[in-house]
């Protein structure tokens, strides 16, 4: 395991115990977070987002803001709905948000994820061409955003303005954010799509496919699918890839009162239907921090990527999240081969 980040989905909601009542305190939050995290030496904090919910929904601007408190740790996305966005915008966006971080923007894209609207991107005044999906919509979209990153003329220049019709590219340009693009794969087939595009490989917490085998094992498939396509199509660079986890160490009588209850009903993958098909939602680890570091490291798909995200319940405040951190960082981590990156002093 090379690298360690969290992952937020920014709730928040003003009832008895949260910690975060209101939008504003779920962004100050999220940012305290990333500061914190850089402290312990994790080494990335990202954002999920959604729309229409009381959660995380445009990046960038709290990611900026993640970018101004600190200097070295990852900030990215899992994942970004891209049949939402206006790819162009979008790309200006990111090359800013990139070149304000000194280049530590790692963004995961995707179709997105179950949501509580219906056809939602279409209120954003996006519709799937006649005969196309959402998910075409999605790969075309984030086609465009991808040619656009890296630099490709787009429009021609006015003749007026510029003295010459040359096409023109979108500025600025932040070099090396192209080969930081995620694609969130809940399908074999969609991992192997992405190693084609030469994305890397941001597997979901939740997988659209179920072959009777643990979610670990069906994800190692999907990972080493990724690989393979990847070696197949001759990129040049090592891809990188990413699994999620919620990982919860009990180690204080807080904790125990939290967390204790989940223990037995998390241990266990969850199948069940979604949009017409079996789905399988991984397992939870929630215990004593030698007993989940073991179970950990025996978790397939965990071996097999480079990046682990630990889903934090960010409702609990900041402190308390930093504390689950920093438990993991000192007592479950170690058993997967990371070490805790250099502290800036």
């Amino acid at each position: 395991m090379k690298r360690i980040g969290f992952l937020s989905f920014g709730h928040w909601q003003a009832v008895p115990g949260s910690q975060v009542r209101t939008a504003r305190e779920a962004l100050v939050q999220t940012v305290e977070l990333a500061a914190a995290a850089e402290e312990i030496g994790i080494d990335g904090a990202f954002v999920r987002v959604h729309h229409f919910a009381r959660q995380q929904a445009a990046p960038f601007p709290v990611l900026a803001a993640m970018a101004a408190r600190t200097s070295r740790i990852e900030l990215g996305t899992g994942v970004i709905d891209m049949r939402y966005e206006n790819p162009l915008y979008m790309a200006e966006e990111a090359a800013q948000t990139d070149l304000l971080s000194g280049g530590r923007l790692q963004l995961g894209v995707s179709r997105g994820s179950p949501e509580t609207a219906l056809r939602g991107s279409e209120a954003f005044g996006y519709v799937p061409a006649e005969g196309s999906s959402d998910a075409d919509l999605a790969r075309q979209k984030t086609e465009l955003f991808r040619a656009a990153i890296s630099g490709a003329r787009l429009v021609a220049g006015d003749p007026r303005m510029t003295g010459s019709s040359a096409p023109l590219a979108l500025q600025p340009q932040s070099p090396g954010l192209a080969d930081r693009i995620w694609w969130g794969s809940g399908t074999r087939a969609t991992a192997r799509w992405a190693a084609e595009q030469g994305m890397n490989l941001m597997s979901s917490t939740l997988l659209t496919e179920d072959t009777g085998v643990p979610f670990d094992e069906l994800q190692a498939e999907q990972i080493a699918v990724f690989r393979e396509a990847w070696a197949q199509a001759g990129w040049e660079r090592e891809p990188r890839v990413s699994v999620s986890r919620s990982v919860l160490p009990i180690t204080t009588d807080v904790d125990r009162a939290l967390f204790g209850g989940r223990a037995e009903r998390d241990s266990a993958d969850q199948v069940g239907h979604l949009d017409g098909t079996m789905a399988r939602f991984g397992r939870g680890y929630v215990g004593e921090p030698d007993v989940i570091a073991a179970e950990l490291a025996r978790d397939a798909a965990v071996r097999e990527a480079d990046t682990l995200l630990l889903t934090v319940p960010n409702q609990l405040g900041v402190d308390h999240n930093a504390h689950l951190l920093q438990a993991i960082a000192h007592h479950v981590a170690p058993a997967l081969g990371w070490s805790p990156a250099v502290v800036p002093s």
